[in-house]
């Protein structure tokens, strides 16, 4: 599948590295023209162990590729995944502006019918504003393009994510339609081979599960510091 990445950080590496991996056509795409420059020579920004061998793999077999352009990555791409920073505002709320940058840069961009993916950690109800602004932009343009929206959370953890992204208990896929799950079977197939992992819901479903996963783990480690 051709796949764009919006978003170059931990999540955005790790989830292009991996799918790259198993034969996808991956391109991410980025703001940070300094950092684009360094992933085309192979230099890696962030220290996840395995991930800049696998990023530098393929490189060499032109399955990922790094750009500042979003037009052209958007032109011919099948799944969208929006993998930028949700940083938390002043009052603990998660900033969505990054995310709905994106989602205008694809309504502003999109020609053919595709799935978005979200993959940042936003709160429920996000989908929702992402297909809101992608439907404005295109309003704006004149033009009707049908598209999708789905959640895909991400459970990844820090020194650990290349193994939790290709050997995870479950992947979480939020949708309606049927189409967007044939889609994100295909995506993730390489990786649902030995018992299936993926689990569809509702959109706000998946987007709550994220939430629902992080609150859990922050409830064990205060349960065990607590303990100690």
């Amino acid at each position: 599948m051709k796949i764009v990445i919006f978003g170059s950080g931990y999540v955005g590496l790790v989830t292009g590295a991996c799918l790259s991996d198993v034969g996808h056509e991956v391109v991410c795409v980025d703001v940070d023209a300094g950092k684009v420059a360094a992933l085309k020579r192979g230099e890696v920004p962030i220290f996840e162990p395995g991930l800049a061998e696998m990023i530098a793999r393929n490189i060499r077999q032109s399955r990922i590729s790094f750009t500042t352009e979003a037009a052209p990555a958007i032109e011919d791409a099948e799944l969208i995944f929006i993998a930028v920073g949700t940083p938390s505002n002043e009052d603990g709320a998660a900033d969505l502006k990054h995310v709905l940058n994106v989602a205008a840069m694809i309504g502003d961009n999109l020609s053919h019918r595709t799935v978005i993916v979200d993959k940042s950690t936003v709160p429920v109800g996000t989908a929702d504003k992402v297909r809101a602004t992608i439907a404005a932009r295109l309003k704006e343009r004149g033009v009707d393009v049908a598209f999708d929206v789905c959640s895909n959370p991400e459970f990844l953890k820090e020194g650990n994510a290349i193994d939790d992204f290709t050997r995870g208990a479950r992947i979480v896929v939020g949708t309606d339609s049927e189409a967007v799950r044939e889609a994100m079977r295909e995506c993730y197939a390489p990786y649902n081979r030995n018992h299936d992992k993926l689990m569809f819901m509702g959109v706000r479903e998946a987007e709550l599960t994220k939430y629902a996963a992080n609150a859990m783990l922050a409830t064990k480690i205060s349960f065990m510091n607590e303990i100690s």
